[in-house]
């Protein structure tokens, strides 16, 4: 993929003019290679806009030009590619929905709007976008009264119909892998047992596979293990657990960023470097988990 390239310089003195083609800018989704330098995937529609803001900044006696660039090899496309990045301003998005009451009409349709706005300029849509419209989704759902649709259907459960029970997943545990065992022995089955797999097609009838295709308990509709687990015996309700949940889906599929991901993935990753074997890992994956669990309830919300 081509990109355009909208090279700009404004006299110090046009600060009304500097101001109002940066809003321009902004408005299109540019995104800002280095000081003023900005840029849009490649298309007509793109090269006429940034035409006509370039014809803006000659009116105000500047310079400006626009070039078509690519990169030289796979990562530095990479690299412009992630310059349209779109994570924090849905994680913001997400935010003002979480507080949103979905009784107040005039606040939805500027949640509505303002997601319509952001969707438009994501040239590069992933994860984020999709949990972001799932969210307005299912804030709009609530203010109709009517159910949210997902993708895939997770029944509820009952803890007590899994006690006892020998869990299994693939070995060399991972984040979604991690919290959902920390999740199955904390919150629906004490007595859990696991079984790490070195092969999940040859995962024992008995055993309640976990995160991996065709288990019991896997992705569905956008949701990791972590929270499929959770809809399933009803802990999704749980605010610490949500918290938690945000955490594993970042981690393990991307999406919406969240401040504290990157430090608990680096001490898991430590633990997992440390560990002799997976019963080990568990063991001190679950001392975190404990402890943000504990860090998240509702006295503890302020820290």
């Amino acid at each position: 993929m081509d990109f355009l390239a909208l090279f700009v310089s404004l006299p110090t003195r046009q600060s009304a003019g500097r101001m109002r083609i940066w809003r321009a800018l902004r408005a299109l989704g540019c995104a800002t290679l280095r000081d003023g330098v900005y840029l849009l995937p490649e298309s007509a529609e793109h090269a006429a806009a940034l035409g006509q803001i370039a014809n803006e900044v000659l009116a105000v006696q500047g310079t400006a030009e626009v070039y078509r660039l690519g990169g030289t090899d796979d990562g530095q496309q990479a690299q412009m590619v992630a310059l349209f990045d779109r994570g924090a301003e849905y994680a913001r998005l997400l935010a003002a929905m979480a507080a949103a009451d979905a009784t107040e009409v005039k606040v939805l349709r500027s949640l509505r709007r303002d997601l319509a706005a952001l969707v438009a300029i994501d040239y590069f849509p992933g994860e984020a976008q999709r949990q972001t419209l799932a969210a307005m989704a299912a804030l709009e759902a609530a203010a109709s009264g009517e159910p949210s649709t997902i993708a895939g259907e997770i029944r509820r459960l009952a803890s007590a119909d899994f006690q006892g029970r020998t869990w299994a997943t693939r070995r060399h545990l991972w984040v979604d892998r991690m919290a959902s065992a920390w999740l199955i022995r904390r919150f629906i089955d004490r007595r859990a047992k696991f079984l790490w797999l070195d092969n999940p097609k040859k995962c024992p009838k008995s055993a309640l596979g976990f995160d991996f295709d065709h288990a019991a308990f896997t992705h569905v509709g956008g949701r990791v293990t972590f929270e499929v687990l959770a809809a399933s015996f009803g802990l999704d309700s749980d605010p610490a657990l949500t918290r938690i949940a945000a955490i594993v889906h970042c981690l393990d599929v991307g999406g919406v960023p969240v401040a504290e991901a990157a430090g608990i993935e680096a001490v898991l990753a430590g633990a997992r470097a440390a560990a002799p074997d997976d019963d080990k890992l568990l063991i001190d994956a679950s001392r975190l988990f404990d402890n943000l669990y504990k860090n998240y309830q509702p006295e503890n919300s302020d820290a």
